[in-house]
This record gives C-alpha cells, sequence and structure tokens, in this order.
C-alpha cells in the first residue's frame, strides 16, 4: 500500500497542483500542510470524504470536518465565493475546474500540441436552417514518422 505522502497522486494528471496550492496557501496565509494537500488531491480525483478516509484508514467524520474547517474554507476564499453554500463536496472540483485549475493540455504521442505551435483557423461560417455552421482547419506539427512507435500509428 502506498504512504499516506503519496496518496491521489493521480490528481497531478488533471490539475495544476502546485499553482493550486500556492493558490490556496495565500487565501490560507500559510502554506498547506501535506495532510491539507491530501485531502485536496482526494477530492480532485473525485473520491467523497468518506472514500478518502477509508483510503487513508481515517474516521469519515473527521475528515469531512477537516474538510470544512480548511480546504472547503480555502477553496471559498480564493475564488470568492464566501456567501456561497457548498452542497456537494463536487462543487469544489467544479468550482476550480471553472476557474482553470484543470490542465488543459492534451498528450498524443508523435504530436506536439502546445498552443504557441498549432495553428487553427476557423473559414467559412455559414447559417444553415438555424444551424451555424463553420470549417476547422488544423496543423499540428509531428514528430518524424521514424521517431513515433508504429504501434501508436496503426488506426
Amino acid at each position: 500500500m502506498a504512504s499516506t505522502d503519496e496518496q491521489f497522486l493521480q490528481a497531478a494528471n488533471y490539475w495544476d497542483l502546485e499553482t493550486l496550492y500556492g493558490d490556496l496557501a495565500s487565501a490560507k496565509g500559510k502554506r498547506l500542510t501535506p495532510v491539507e494537500k491530501r485531502h485536496l488531491r482526494g477530492l480532485l480525483c473525485g473520491f467523497s470524504p468518506a472514500e478518502i478516509a477509508e483510503k487513508l484508514g481515517k474516521n469519515g467524520k473527521g475528515v469531512e470536518t477537516d474538510l470544512c474547517a480548511t480546504i472547503y474554507r480555502y477553496v471559498k476564499s480564493l475564488l470568492d465565493k464566501c456567501d456561497e453554500k457548498i452542497e456537494n463536496w463536487r462543487n469544489i472540483g467544479e468550482w476550480l475546474d471553472d476557474a482553470g485549475y484543470k490542465n488543459q493540455s492534451v498528450k498524443v504521442p508523435g504530436l506536439d500540441l502546445s498552443p504557441d505551435k498549432t495553428v487553427v483557423n476557423v473559414t467559412n461560417i455559414n447559417i444553415d436552417k438555424n444551424h451555424i455552421v463553420f470549417f476547422i482547419s488544423m496543423k499540428i506539427p509531428t514528430s518524424q514518422a521514424s521517431d513515433i512507435p508504429e504501434e501508436d500509428i496503426k488506426n
């Protein structure tokens, strides 16, 4: 079993954790503790407070109380939602996603999808039977075909 410091690290695949940790630390007034970071990562991985507690071998009500006193409060302060009620623990991920903390990049072997190298052109915008129709042309740099593993090229 992974140590508690390594729990929920898959959140880093989908979220900009370093920026989020820094911004929440500003809202808190000091750095997040390892426990606060772990609980936040658990939420961002889609686990409920009860599931986080179970995976960490903790009491469910204790984790829920900790989240209310820490992470929920910091997120509300950071996002200027102090007057809003958290209806569900999922609100935290939704609010942070809306605020832009979720990673936007997609990794495809052999393709460089970075915004500064990908060119997108929108052309031929028309209205057809109450629908807006437009054509998109994309230019995405690729690696040399010899650099891409054969199994990644096949349909």
